[in-house]
């Protein structure tokens, strides 16, 4: 029994060492930590159970029967976050580059498989040099094996995808269809054909971090969620992120005790907006005094920078926050914002989380760029996503509200739960120079009159009382008194029951 055991803790130190202590330092001195010391910094210490740990590959190709390492490149099981249960991947760049063999590929589904069996989060870890090549067309299998499962959770279970090295080629898409991709600045890239096959078809000359780094997907192409400068920052941002979410679709997000009152009065509120209708404020102080703590964990926060989307707590309950910003655009819906948020709320109601959306929005950004760029099609998808949401909506206009894009951000005809209205708002189907230039145009040369004429349309739309008057707002409410509202709001709709008609799904405009 004895030699058992010491040949058993032999394998596990095997195991363990992945691919040598010397790949093991030059991880290092990349600036990486390996793919065990993640899933430390990843788990609550001491709860990671790990499975598979022996397997290796079958390849008996291009010499491959004489290089076999146990875990063959990847380390999965199951672990705690915070005391909440989660399962892992994390492959290990040390071991053939990380890349993706057929049981490579066979360790990560079967742990997906018990994910959305148990209904519980799954967190990807990914450090890889892609499809291996010796296996050629199995590998591939591989990677579609592991889409399917994509597939398959979203929308069961979060799943959250960290990008923590490269991942090129086929290897993207298992991330692309996960809820949240997060990098890591300067040593992580995604692309789908890396900077050699780019300069050779385009005879473009492009860096890997131009191409694809972090900085690029943050800000211009919106595939990644968030970056953080190093491994210990992005794995300490992913537990904060994870104690938000419910574990499957088949729970409530946690609650979390608090010490913030959810009486809680904030004065400042009340002289946050401008006088004049022209001039910005941010909408982030909004969000941060109403919010638990000033606590806010912000989604793609250098994209589409005119709408804000994140995560919160009200009360001790998670909300999902979605609000124009007037710093950005003027807080204008265009392309880019609108995708951002719809896929935002569609993530908050297939889990159960409530949407708080702050609204001062002077309708969708004009311009040929838009029109091309499809604005009718990408602005319909917010409009659809709230449309569909049935989890409990609540919606505070804070100053502007026009056209078209007044009724795309949660409003009562959305199906809103509570639409409060600061006194400060005004809503309309567009400003009034606007909207008095078209009635009057007959006047557009006598100022005095079309002073006068603007005048009066300000008197009777710039406010919120027409719409409170047709019931399209509940109350019209003081600023400094809006998360009392807020919290109140959301234990009334705790035990909301809402469904849609049966269908096996709708055909949102993608």
């Amino acid at each position: 029994m004895k030699d058992i055991l010491e040949r058993l803790e032999k394998k596990r130190r095997q195991a363990r060492l992945g691919g040598g202590a010397k790949r093991i330092a030059t991880q290092h001195q990349r600036g990486k930590l390996t793919a065990r010391e993640r899933i430390d910094l990843l788990v609550d210490e001491g709860s990671f159970e790990e499975f598979d740990m022996f397997v290796e590959h079958r390849c008996t190709d291009f010499g491959m029967e004489k290089n076999k390492v146990p875990g063959d490149g990847v380390v999965t099981g199951h672990g705690e976050i915070n005391g909440r249960p989660v399962y892992v991947f994390s492959q290990d760049f040390t071991v053939f580059g990380g890349s993706l063999s057929a049981t490579h590929a066979e360790k990560i589904c079967k742990i997906m498989d018990m994910a959305i069996k148990n209904g519980v989060p799954m967190i990807g870890i990914n450090d890889s040099g892609g499809a291996r090549i010796q296996e050629g067309v199995a590998s591939l299998g591989g990677y579609a094996e592991v889409f399917q499962r994509n597939v398959l959770a979203s929308g069961v279970i979060p799943q959250i995808s960290v990008i923590m090295g490269p991942c090129a080629g086929g290897a993207v898409y298992s991330p692309a269809m996960t809820d949240f991709i997060f990098m890591v600045e300067k040593t992580s890239y995604m692309f789908v054909t890396g900077p050699g096959v780019v300069k050779t078809v385009t005879q473009e000359e492009v860096s890997a971090e131009e191409l694809g780094g972090a900085e690029t997907h943050t800000t211009k192409s919106s595939v990644a969620d968030g970056a953080f400068k190093n491994d210990v920052e992005a794995l300490s941002e992913i537990r904060r992120l994870y104690d938000f979410l419910p574990l499957s679709n088949r729970e409530k997000p946690p609650v979390r005790k608090t010490a913030d009152p959810p009486g809680r009065e904030e004065k400042s509120l009340d002289t946050l907006v401008p006088t004049s209708p022209n001039k910005p404020y941010d909408m982030h102080e909004v969000i941060l005094k109403v919010l638990d703590e000033g606590d806010f964990f912000e989604i793609q926060a250098k994209h589409a920078r005119n709408i804000i989307t994140g995560f919160g707590r009200v009360a001790g309950r998670t909300v999902g926050v979605v609000a124009n910003q007037p710093m950005v655009l003027a807080g204008c819906l265009d392309i880019n914002s609108s995708k951002k948020g719809a896929r935002f709320v569609r993530f908050c109601d297939a889990f159960s989380i409530p949407i708080l959306t702050f609204v001062d929005v002077p309708g969708f950004l004009p311009g040929t760029a838009q029109e091309h760029g499809g604005i009718i099609k990408n602005g319909a998808k917010l409009l659809y996503a709230f449309a569909e949401a049935t989890v409990p909506k609540i919606t505070v206009i804070t100053r502007k509200a026009y056209g078209g894009a007044y009724d795309v951000m949660a409003s009562k005809h959305l199906r809103g739960d509570l639409n409060y209205a600061w006194p400060s708002a005004e809503i309309a189907v567009m400003g009034a120079s606007g909207a008095v230039e078209i009635i009057f145009r007959k006047d557009k040369d006598d100022k005095k009159k079309i002073a006068a004429r603007t005048k009066e349309y300000e008197e009777k739309f710039a406010n919120p009382f027409i719409a409170a008057q047709l019931g399209f707002i509940d109350d019209v409410i003081m600023p400094h008194s809006t998360r009392k509202r807020i919290a109140r709001g959301l234990e009334l709709l705790k035990n909301k029951d809402l469904k849609n008609p049966w269908k096996k799904h709708g055909n949102i405009p993608l």
